[in-house]
């Protein structure tokens, strides 16, 4: 079983660069599951509308993750509530539309459970991340509920990252930071056999600050006046990384990050 994660998918430039290198990714590197955050891959880099999941879906994407930006594009508000494969933060505040969490079905027929987390430190308000952690794994457990379980957890700063890798370190196959857009060079498997990355990077132009306009952002830190924030539309990078799992356990037996196209 082979998983790849794909980290934020910013703008047209991280949509294009989806669309033009995963289908013959899926192919050659033999995948079995793609999961994707795809918060930013509206337009103008915030949020996410109906027209873009299905874009998305048709590459080859089998579930699209979110965090802090989901809301963004008001149209999601509805959408999210009948669209299964698109998931947003477990930890947000109810009531709330949707869904944080769900189980798919890989197409070799095992059962993948998505967690979608968020972090609470210096992101927008939810409920606490560890309690509702606590929550989830008294009704869910590996090999259990699911043969696979991937998590994405939203969050701004390492050491809550790390901390929640090492939670779910054996009760997890793949526990993979995002929101940071800037990959980690920190893939490894945890002592008790999960998959772990601070963080996968995001899919977009890296000659940009984080996905978005160079000058603009610049002008912004001056506090000068400046466009409205838009992402930079250079060539885009693919980064996440691939798992390889073990069958029977359900743990991580290889992960490897992968960057593809782009300036990286």
């Amino acid at each position: 079983m082979r998983i790849l994660f794909l980290g934020d998918i910013v703008g047209p430039s991280g949509c294009k660069a989806v669309k033009k290198y995963l289908p013959n990714i899926i192919v050659q590197k033999n995948l079995d599951f793609v999961v994707a955050n795809g918060e930013n891959a509206a337009d103008n880099g915030v949020g996410i509308t109906e027209k873009i999941c299905n874009e998305l879906f048709q590459c080859g994407i089998n579930v699209l993750t979110t965090g802090n930006h989901v809301w963004d594009q008001k149209e999601t508000v509805e959408h999210i509530e009948k669209e299964k494969k698109l998931l947003r933060p477990y930890n947000l505040t109810a009531p709330a539309p949707g869904k944080g969490f769900e189980i798919f079905h890989s197409k070799n027929n095992f059962k993948v459970g998505v967690l979608n987390l968020m972090g609470n430190v210096f992101m927008k308000k939810c409920d606490d991340v560890f309690e509702e952690i606590d929550k989830f794994l008294k009704n869910y457990n590996l090999k259990k509920n699911y043969d696979f379980l991937i998590i994405d957890h939203h969050g701004e700063i390492t050491s809550e990252k790390m901390a929640i890798g090492h939670l779910f370190d054996g009760k997890a196959t793949l526990i993979t930071g995002t929101h940071t857009h800037v990959p980690t060079n920190d893939a490894r498997i945890l002592k008790k056999g999960s998959g772990y990355i601070t963080d996968s990077g995001m899919c977009g132009d890296y000659d940009s600050v984080i996905g978005m306009n160079k000058e603009n952002s610049i002008n912004k830190f001056y506090k000068k006046k400046s466009e409205k924030h838009f992402p930079s539309l250079g060539e885009g990078t693919l980064s996440g990384v691939i798992v390889d799992c073990c069958t029977e356990t359900g743990l991580a037996k290889n992960i490897n990050s992968f960057i593809m196209g782009g300036v990286l």
